[in-house]
């Protein structure tokens, strides 16, 4: 049976300082290969070498990975600065129309970490430049030392809404999770549902409100070990499903909401 494709949108990254290359982790290519079981097809997010025309027609649905780079905030109306770190045009340029014409017609996504934070900004939300800067918040940035297993362990619970769609999905109202990231949401974009909160109230969970399609989209990082996670394996399956209900002919079934 010929499998959905997934496009993973792919990092600009620098190799031995000179080597310019559009990348993406391993652990995207098993989650969507493994439990998603789709076929993974890793994007080089600049328009100059596709359009977002291309992908929705060549794609069934969407990862939109991390990233070291942050969403520019002129393309939430605000001024850069040093704490906003480093950008990525091109990608912009790329997934944030993409996210808006997927959820008009209703093909499916998956937002992890920057691709959280590009689901809130193509909805019209804001950014908060460095979370740990505020006020009561924690530190959700990676730590800088150890090993894959050290950097990616299980930091702190997710609440989520009682009886909503990520409660439903995962089959809890709480979970742990690996979050790992600089910013987050300061004002959420229009119709984006905030399901789920860290301890110090950062959003971590998110959908699109009455989106034709799957528009699940978190702050953590489900990718690692998906196949093994209680948390990230069924977010992954629910992701394939939707996809290929997509393939198949049609925007899937939607979640119900609470």
């Amino acid at each position: 049976m010929t499998r959905p494709v997934v496009g993973i949108i792919g990092n600009l990254s620098v190799l031995n300082e000179t080597y310019r290359v559009h990348a993406g982790g391993m652990m995207n290519s098993q989650a969507v290969a493994e439990v998603a079981e789709c076929l993974p097809l890793i994007i080089p997010a600049d328009p100059h070498f596709v359009s977002v025309a291309e992908l929705l027609d060549r794609c069934d649905g969407f990862l939109l990975t991390g990233g070291r780079p942050n969403v520019h905030p002129e393309e939430y109306g605000e001024e850069p600065t040093e704490a906003h770190g480093a950008f990525d045009r091109c990608r912009d340029a790329i997934t944030l129309p993409l996210i808006r014409a997927c959820v008009d017609r209703g093909q499916p996504f998956l937002g992890v970490c920057r691709g959280f934070q590009e689901v809130n900004v193509a909805m019209g939300g804001t950014l908060y430049p460095e979370i740990r800067d505020l006020p009561g918040r924690m530190n959700h940035r990676m730590p800088p030392d150890g090993t894959l297993e050290e950097k990616f362990a299980l930091r702190h619970k997710v609440s989520f809404t009682p009886g909503g769609v990520f409660a439903r999905l995962l089959g809890a109202e709480e979970v742990m999770t690996n979050t790992l990231h600089g910013q987050g949401i300061k004002t959420p974009g229009a119709r984006i549902v905030i399901d789920g909160y860290a301890p110090d109230g950062t959003p971590e969970a998110i959908y699109v409100k009455d989106a034709p399609g799957f528009t699940l989209s978190v702050q953590w990082h489900p990718e690692y070990n998906a196949t093994n996670d209680p948390v990230s394996r069924p977010l992954f399956r629910a992701f394939g499903e939707a996809v290929r209900a997509w393939a198949a002919g049609g925007a899937e079934p939607r979640l119900k909401r609470a």
